[in-house]
């Protein structure tokens, strides 16, 4: 499985999102994008929208206040 790291750390909303929906254009199934990110209404929009195109997601707090999205492509 490969892994894609994203680094959004230090960007604001919409920044993450934009750039977690272009890169996930880019990838293929079964492929994991980590995107980094460290503002809470990030937090909230990249997952919300990952499982909303129906990929599998996973959260992991790495430090205070900074997270790692774990975005396994579906379709």
């Amino acid at each position: 499985m490969t892994e894609i790291r994203l680094d959004c750390l230090g960007e604001t909303c919409p920044v993450p999102l934009v750039k977690t929906q272009k890169k996930m254009g880019t990838m293929k199934v079964g492929e994991v994008l980590i995107v980094e990110i460290d503002h809470s209404c990030a937090m909230k929009n990249v997952p919300e929208w990952a499982k909303k195109e129906g990929h599998h997601v996973e959260i992991e707090e790495v430090d205070d206040g900074q997270w790692e999205i774990f975005i396994e492509k579906t379709k």
